[in-house]
């Protein structure tokens, strides 16, 4: 394990740190990725590299990358949350929320792949039970991470021919100050004017407060690292409170029964 390369992006905070840092300090060479690599100066190594990485750019991920020439394991981790109705969100944030969380993993995929098809790989990509549950004013965010799941299970059987194994983590919430730093909210969907906020002030102040009181991020990190090991890992785990309660939840009830479950856990049923 001591000689695999690992790149991770959006390494700058929460997971993506706790990540980098986990497995440089059990020997791995960990390539973090970041808009703002100078974050990342502070905890820099011998095993831990960072880079300026800008998944929005293909040319900006094929420069980041040219020189390194052997990459092990990708852990597609960047990504942000948009809260806001879809009547309300613009077209740029629309567009913005796809591609950072899906168009950006199939950069960074398309770059490291050719990588790792000789000796083989692990790509693992961060995705979150809100891939598998829906959610008011979460629409955005939710549909990509959906998205992801589909990516997820496409490549695994696309890259299986090469030894490359894909695997998707489920996080539910957990303490990584996400919402103060990685949720973009919608001007007009939490204005007083809109004809969304009473389902705002009833969702919003209940999500912020699980995600800060979540659970410790290093949690991911070890994950990961059992991942790595494994080479018969399932292909899909869960990982935090919220996660571990909602997805068998969501694999033995109805659409209907489920969603019952989530307007009230969630008091959407006072809306």
């Amino acid at each position: 394990m001591s000689k695999k390369v690992v790149l991770i992006t959006g390494s700058s905070s929460g997971m993506g740190r706790a990540t980098a840092l986990y497995l440089a300090n059990r020997g791995f060479k960990v390539y973090a990725g970041s808009r703002e690599p100078d974050k990342l100066k502070e905890i820099e190594s011998s095993n831990l590299m960072p880079i300026k990485l800008d998944i929005t750019d293909i040319k900006g991920v094929q420069d980041a990358l040219k020189d390194i020439e052997q990459i092990d394991i990708l852990i597609n981790n960047a990504g942000y949350g948009l809260v806001g109705s879809v009547e309300e969100v613009s077209e740029e944030q629309m567009l913005a929320q796809f591609n950072v969380n899906v168009f950006g993993v199939f950069r960074v995929c398309k770059v490291v792949i050719p990588k790792m098809r000789e000796n083989g790989g692990i790509i693992i990509n961060i995705s979150s039970f809100l891939g598998k549950i829906g959610l008011p004013l979460l629409t955005f965010y939710n549909s990509s991470k959906y998205a992801l799941e589909g990516i997820t299970d496409s490549l695994r059987h696309e890259l299986k021919p090469f030894n490359i194994r894909v695997h998707s983590i489920l996080p539910g919430f957990f303490d990584t100050n996400f919402a103060r730093d990685n949720l973009v909210t919608n001007e007009l969907t939490f204005s007083i004017h809109s004809p969304y906020k009473k389902m705002v002030s009833t969702l919003a102040p209940t999500l912020i407060e699980q995600i800060n009181s979540g659970n410790d991020k290093i949690e991911v990190a070890k994950l990961i690292l059992e991942i790595i090991k494994d080479k018969n890992y399932k292909a899909r785990v869960a990982v935090g409170q919220k996660a571990k309660k909602f997805i068998p939840m969501r694999q033995i009830l109805s659409d209907e029964e489920f969603e019952d479950r989530v307007e009230n856990s969630y008091n959407l049923n006072r809306l």
